[in-house]
């Protein structure tokens, strides 16, 4: 074997290494589906959105069937509005609620996609009408403290009677 021909197997494998490297990058991003698709846009508006990131997942059922676009402040309501993009293969009822959910114990959040049963479908644009907001481990773990806190009788524990 030339030297040559060691070169370019090594350059060949420092290539490969490269792409593997951009793949896995881009996977760890959220971006791995690059082709885009026929899309519709649909909104949901939440109380809290948690840790809740543009190009989250939106699920249903535990498969991909869009991604979040944009989040945005509502000035008047002062709720979070989620802007997703779902795959024209998926039409949901009108009827059809919107959570944010956590994979695992601490991991990413993403959108959670229940049906309804309406006839009609949610129009492009259109606000999903059932939301539920992220779930705060900070703010459970508050009010599991304060109860324990006030104790049995509502009352702060070890306060006189």
């Amino acid at each position: 074997m030339g030297k040559k021909s060691i070169e370019t197997m090594v350059g060949f494998f420092v290539l490969l290494g490269m792409l593997g490297i951009v793949f896995l990058a881009l996977k760890a991003a959220n971006l791995g589906n690059l082709g885009g698709g026929d899309t519709y846009p649909v909104q949901a508006r939440f109380e809290n959105i948690g840790g809740l990131k543009v190009r989250a997942p939106v699920r249903t059922a535990g498969v991909t069937v869009g991604r979040v676009t944009r989040i945005a402040l509502d000035a008047k309501t002062y709720q979070g509005v989620v802007t997703m993009e779902i795959d024209k293969g998926f039409q949901y009822p009108k009827d059809s609620s919107a959570k944010i959910l956590t994979a695992g114990l601490l991991g990413d959040q993403y959108v959670g996609m229940d049906p309804g049963g309406d006839d009609k479908n949610l129009q492009p644009g259109e606000t999903v009408p059932q939301t539920q907001s992220a779930v705060v481990l900070e703010n459970l773990i508050g009010q599991f403290l304060s109860n324990k806190a006030e104790g049995p009788g509502g009352a702060a524990s070890g306060a006189a009677k």
